[in-house]
């Protein structure tokens, strides 16, 4: 296994035969440096991978993930999350403002991609803040941000926008350049910060803060509001409650601009997990009953869900090994991503292989501006693929990792291990 840095390799020449795309036609795919070339040009003498049994997706994107630098770098950097990305299948990620200092910034965000462009593994897009140092009192430098970095995407992402006032003036600033803003949706006043637990049985059982659904679906009824006002995009991260699902539909019903995420940990793990209060499992929105993650993977499925972020947040041990409501929220996720969407999603035959082309990576580009991502594998466009093995499995764990983080949710579980071969714009980034 190999996970190479864009910096630190050269674009590849490679030939995979006989494989699989996501359309379900088999064809061979021949990888010219950054772009895909036609087969039948491909030297004699050319690298040769038999792609028999395997599925070639475009590669991945993530338009959540958070990579800890700066500030905290014992918990992940850009070198080891997006090395994470690339063994996921990932060729491209959205890393979220909540850094230290926060990227409020254009200064900032051009400081996050120059690193990323020296140690990454994959392409890394700036999240830039909605407010200054995500206080929600103050606009950041939207449009500097995105006029320096690219960035098209805006976020508090651990912290909802609770003022309505400051959000819609957000909206019409993001609006001139068609950005786009996401919301951490959390009525602070429903559930406030040390909200932990699906409020129900169990968070009373055990004497937890409950984290009611309305806090969450509250907060996107507001913000389709604003969003239909302002004529502003709008995506819902990590959407964890069934009622919400419902203002989504009725809002694209409505035509407004919403796009919406769903995290592979809420597609697959419920809030009975929390019983033993382990905090591997603390997270932000938490984990919620089965039947709203039926509702979750139906959503998918259908399309009311547009695509799949990780909500990747690595830990330092000592974040996680506190009492229960004083430990830090998140799980890792990048490298299992893939692998849960496949269990809950493709063998089920709720989504096929084109569904997931589109919900991972067709999906996440255009939400983020990315015209050389999620484009379909085919002569002429440019060079990004995640090579499936849809049969591969394993025992997760998670010591086994590029992550500098062990704060694993699925340890231990039989799930698949699809990735075989990661390529980025032409560059080998992961190989089995």
């Amino acid at each position: 296994m190999t996970v190479t840095a864009l910096s630190a390799s050269v674009p590849a020449q490679l030939l995979i035969t006989g494989v699989t795309l996501p359309d379900g036609s088999t064809a061979d795919v021949y990888v010219d440096g950054p772009v895909f070339g036609d087969p039948s040009s491909a030297p004699a003498d050319v690298a040769r991978l038999d792609g028999s049994g395997l599925i070639a997706l475009p590669g991945l994107v993530d338009p959540h993930v958070h990579l800890r630098e700066p500030g905290r770098e014992d918990a992940e950097t850009i070198r080891t999350g997006t090395a994470a990305a690339a063994r996921g299948g990932f060729t491209a990620v959205q890393a979220m403002a909540n850094t230290s200092p926060v990227t409020d910034t254009a200064e900032l965000a051009c400081a996050m991609a120059a690193t990323a462009a020296e140690h990454a593994a994959c392409v890394v897009i700036p999240c830039g803040a909605i407010t200054q140092r995500l206080a929600g009192e103050h606009l950041a430098e939207l449009e500097p941000i995105h006029r320096a970095a690219g960035t098209m995407c805006f976020s508090d992402d651990g912290k909802c926008v609770a003022d309505s006032q400051l959000m819609r003036e957000a909206f019409e600033e993001v609006r001139a350049f068609d950005g786009v803003l996401a919301q951490h949706a959390q009525d602070p006043r429903l559930a406030g910060p040390d909200a932990c637990c699906h409020e129900g049985e169990l968070s009373a059982r055990l004497g937890l803060p409950g984290w009611t659904t309305a806090a969450e679906s509250a907060i996107v009824a507001r913000d389709v509001e604003l969003a239909a006002l302002t004529g502003a995009r709008y995506h819902v991260c990590h959407v964890s409650a069934q009622p919400t699902l419902d203002v989504i539909r009725a809002a694209k019903a409505r035509g407004v601009r919403i796009t919406a995420e769903a995290t592979p940990h809420h597609l697959l793990l419920t809030t009975d997990l929390l019983a033993d209060l382990d905090t591997t499992f603390k997270v932000n929105p938490p984990l919620r009953p089965a039947e709203h993650v039926e509702a979750l993977r139906a959503a998918v499925a259908d399309g009311t869900v547009d695509m799949i972020g990780t909500d990747h947040a690595p830990h330092a041990p000592q974040d996680k090994a506190k009492a229960f409501v004083a430990a830090s929220p998140g799980m890792v996720g990048l490298e299992q991503s893939l692998a849960v969407v496949i269990d809950t999603l493709v063998r089920p035959g709720r989504l096929d292989w084109a569904g997931v082309a589109d919900r991972m990576a067709h999906s996440p580009a255009a939400l983020l501006g990315l015209t050389d991502q999620g484009r379909p594998v085919a002569p002429g466009e440019p060079a990004n693929l995640c090579l499936v093995d849809p049969e591969a499995r394993h025992a997760v764990d998670p010591t086994d990792t590029e992550s500098r983080s062990r704060n694993n949710p699925y340890a231990g579980r039989d799930l698949p291990d699809p990735v075989r071969l990661t390529v980025c714009l032409g560059h080998v980034t992961y190989r089995r």
